[in-house]
């Protein structure tokens, strides 16, 4: 059957070494003379975020310093810097940090073009038109969120984590430097590292694009598996396999935090085109309501969702084994389909993420529930390979647990 599909990424990406010494420059050449910088306490007390701050203002630019980015941003935290930047009025926003800063920076473009609650907003393509011009500056690498159309807080009040899908949330400039992420903790490296995983293993082994299973007068930014897609998920886990141990072993080695950060740049373009699915499903309720990192949460639940789409996705997952290094030689496609699984519990386990959802506060009692909001998020169920019931999901929490 033949079929469409389209590619969307930031408008401009720079990537390398020294990439953010560029950013007073990008600016001024889009135009930018007063920018809201969205950041936190911590990326500034330890000058991360000056490495930003010196050539925006050495370009001439009037900033206004909003440093109360958050893990995990809440909604509470959200109306904050919206109210911040509206008071500013900035004609521009720039986000510095990791996925969570980088999403309340979208938020604040999309709400100040566009008014309302980030309420309005939840859901598949709900924004009007082209937001505030963005500029993303990851300090992480996992998340994907400088290139991809998406964004995610928690609303205290339901314990669940809401998105926005569009693609006029793509940053106007994404820039990847990866000395950015030198300094990042051990525990961020991982969560982030194996989020970056996630997204490219969910992208790789989604729907295919040509049985994409959107319902009729519904658009999506997520359009299923297909061929750039396939290729740029590829290329991520090849290059998590890599160098996600050695980052986080050493967070001096250079080459590993390179590798890593184009890992996770590729990783937001697959999923953030192609679609991220159940694992994230049901991280949104589990995270929302024990505040685990989204990173952390997904790496946990990634082993026991790919075990439940084995039987629709052998193939992929024998060639997802032989990219993290596993030896298939010999073996039948089920069992090289195996590797796969059994390669990502190593990595899980090497890089210290916990493999049950009892070590991160979980309590039994809770599946049920999350296994009925997870099934609520069909924007994203919609892309898993295997189409998923509120038992399926429960049965998935309960192996997890």
């Amino acid at each position: 059957m033949r079929t469409v599909w389209r590619f969307h990424g930031a408008g401009e990406l720079v990537f390398g070494w020294g990439a953010v010494n560029e950013v007073g420059e990008l600016s001024t050449r889009m135009g930018a003379k007063r920018i809201f910088l969205l950041t936190d306490k911590t990326l500034l007390k330890f000058g991360i975020a000056q490495k930003v701050v010196s050539p925006l203002e050495n370009a001439g630019i009037t900033l206004e310093i909003f440093d109360g980015g958050e893990p995990e941003p809440t909604l509470p935290s959200v109306l904050k810097s919206i109210e911040a930047a509206k008071k500013f009025r900035p004609d521009a926003v720039c986000g510095v940090g990791g996925g969570s800063n980088m999403d309340m920076a979208k938020i604040v473009a999309k709400v100040l073009a566009h008014g309302g609650s980030p309420l309005d907003y939840v859901g598949d393509d709900r924004i009007p038109g082209p937001i505030l011009p963005l500029i993303c500056i990851p300090t992480t690498a996992g998340t994907g969120s400088e290139v991809s159309g998406a964004d995610v807080f928690t609303d205290p009040s339901t314990q669940l984590k809401l998105g926005s899908l569009s693609n006029y949330l793509r940053p106007k400039i994404a820039l990847v430097d990866p000395q950015m992420s030198v300094s990042c903790p051990k525990k961020v490296t991982a969560d982030s590292g194996i989020d970056a995983l996630t997204h490219a293993i969910e992208a790789f082994t989604a729907v295919d694009n040509e049985v994409f299973p959107l319902p009729p007068g519904q658009r999506s930014v997520y359009q299923g598996r297909h061929f750039f897609g396939d290729m740029v998920a590829e290329k991520a886990i090849k290059l998590c396999g890599e160098f996600l141990r050695r980052a986080v072993m050493d967070g001096n080695d250079l080459e590993a935090r390179e590798g890593m950060a184009l890992a996770a740049t590729l990783g937001g373009l697959a999923f953030s085109n192609v679609g991220v699915a159940a694992v994230h499903a049901l991280e949104y309720p589990v995270g929302g309501a024990v505040h685990c990192s989204h990173g952390e949460g997904n790496g946990l639940l990634l082993p026991y969702v790919m075990r439940f789409n084995l039987p629709a996705r052998k193939k992929e997952f024998a060639c997802i084994a032989n990219w993290l290094g596993a030896s298939t030689i010999g073996l039948d496609e089920d069992a090289a389909a195996n590797q796969a699984i059994e390669a990502v519990e190593k990595l899980r386990g090497d890089i210290g993420i916990p493999a049950k959802l009892s070590q991160i506060g979980v309590k039994e009692n809770q599946l049920h529930e999350f296994a009925v909001k997870a099934h609520s998020i069909q924007r994203i169920l919609r892309v898993n390979p295997r189409t998923t019931s509120v038992e399926d999901l429960e049965k998935i929490l309960r192996e997890a647990f």
